[in-house]
Order: structure tokens, then sequence, then C-alpha cells
């Protein structure tokens, strides 16, 4: 797999094995750079032990890491300029909103002086300065969400990663900070990797899509092209025939009232 001009991360021949059973095979893709690419799958497939090798969370057992032409396989995750936002939020209960955005910046010697007008930027570009004082108990799911991507801004990352960060959620919320996060990459122009088992979620969001099953990817394309032309039986049980069940299921309940004919 060659670079192209464009390509931010480079992922060549990754696999990683654990108690002696190898749980990802042989992976090649690319992400470019301000795309949005989700890694789509059920639980097991992989998906975030890849998230984790990424980060720097995991050593591979073998393949290779580049980003922006250089090999940070064995790099410290502090040295990738990389930030991850998790499903649980991980946030400290006994800070405030500021508190717990401005925390992350106080081991960064060169934002440290100003972390408390970066924390309060960030925290106003999220739409959270009425809830700055507060702690995070007395935020809802999605303030809380928000409240986590925010602190990962802060540190202006060049790749953020999720980890199923709307699993959580509740089907209302889930919706809106779609947009937010949408939202969020045109405005700082980041690149994302998106972990997810929905496939609804992964299609509103996603520049790419990245099918994976068993440890290995079925298919990296475009969301049209995937409705268009699955690689296989495999993408089109998992991606399309789940899809067309929840059409299906909306149009029983709205008796088709303001929906139209989707081919899928």
């Amino acid at each position: 797999m060659a670079a192209v001009i464009g390509d931010k991360l480079e992922v060549i021949d990754l696999t990683h094995s654990f108690n002696r059973q190898e749980i990802v095979h042989h992976v090649n893709f690319t992400v470019r750079d301000g795309e949005f690419l989700s890694i789509l799958g059920p639980s097991g497939c992989g998906k975030t032990t890849i998230l984790r090798i990424l980060i720097g969370l995991l050593s591979p057992s073998g393949g290779t890491i580049r980003k922006d032409g250089v090999d940070i396989t064995a790099a410290k995750p502090s040295a990738r300029n990389m930030g991850i936002v998790f499903q649980n939020y991980a946030l400290f209960q006994n800070m405030t909103v500021l508190g717990n955005v401005e925390y992350a910046l106080q081991f960064n010697a060169g934002l440290k002086s100003r972390a408390r007008s970066i924390a309060e930027n960030i925290i106003e570009q999220v739409g959270l300065t009425e809830h700055v004082n507060k702690k995070p108990y007395k935020l809802s799911g999605g303030q809380q969400q928000r409240v986590a991507i925010a602190r990962t801004l802060a540190l202006n990352p060049e790749i953020i990663l999720f980890d199923e960060p709307m699993s959580a959620l509740d089907a209302a919320t889930r919706l809106s900070l779609r947009d937010e996060i949408k939202k969020i990459q045109r405005n700082f122009k980041s690149t994302m990797i998106y972990i997810t088992h929905d496939q609804e979620e992964a299609f509103a969001l996603s520049d790419r899509i990245m099918v994976m099953n068993a440890g290995n990817i079925e298919q990296l394309d475009t969301p049209e092209n995937i409705i268009q032309h699955p690689a296989n039986r495999y993408v089109d049980e998992f991606v399309i025939q789940n899809l067309r069940l929840k059409i299906d299921s909306l149009i029983k309940y709205m008796g088709g009232k303001g929906v139209h004919e989707v081919n899928l």
C-alpha cells in the first residue's frame, strides 16, 4: 500500500494477537487528512483493538503505523498528537467543566500558561459556557460527552479517535450530539476516526466507512458505494439489510407519511 498526498495515517499489515490467538489479521488502510472515517462492526470484530493500537495504548503484534509519513508504531501515546474520547466520558467528578478541560492542559509545558483561556475558548465553541462551573453529575449525558470532547480538543490533536461515544446515550441525545461532532469537525478541520457498531450512525457521520468482521476489513468505501456496491454477502447482510429493517420499521409506524422511497 503506497501513501498518497493527503494521507494523514497509514496502517500497514497490522496484526494483533491475544492469548496466542490472532484477533486482527493483516489490516491495511489509510486515513486522509481532514477525513471522518468510521470503523463499523459488531462487538469482538477488532475495531476497538485497532483504535487502542493507533493511540498507543496497545502494541501491535506486527505491522507499521505511519502518521504524515513518519513511523509511529513504537511511539509513546504522548508523542502521537492524537486525542481519544471514551464512551464513559472519563471525567473527574470533583472538578467543574472548566476544571476538567483545563486539567488536560496542565501537563503540556507549551500550553500550561494559557490553560485557562484555551479551556474557556473551547468550552464556548462546544456550547457549554453556561455550564462552565458545574460538576459532571449536574450535566446530562450528552453534555458530559461534550465536556469530554472539549477536553480532547483543548490539546489541539491532529487526529481525534472516538470509542463508541454515543452508546450510553438516548436516541434524541445521540442525534443532537451527532450534529455537534460534525460541526466540530468542520470548525476545527480535524481528522476523526470513529468506532461504532451502529450502521445508521456510521452512514450519517462518515466520509468513508471501514466495515469489519472477525479481525478483517470487508469493505472500505464511501457510504454511497457501500450501498450501491456491497463487497460481499457479509456487507450486504450486516450493513444494508440492517439499514433496510430500520427504514421499514420507520415507514410502518409513520404510515408512510413524509417518508421518501429509499432504494436499498
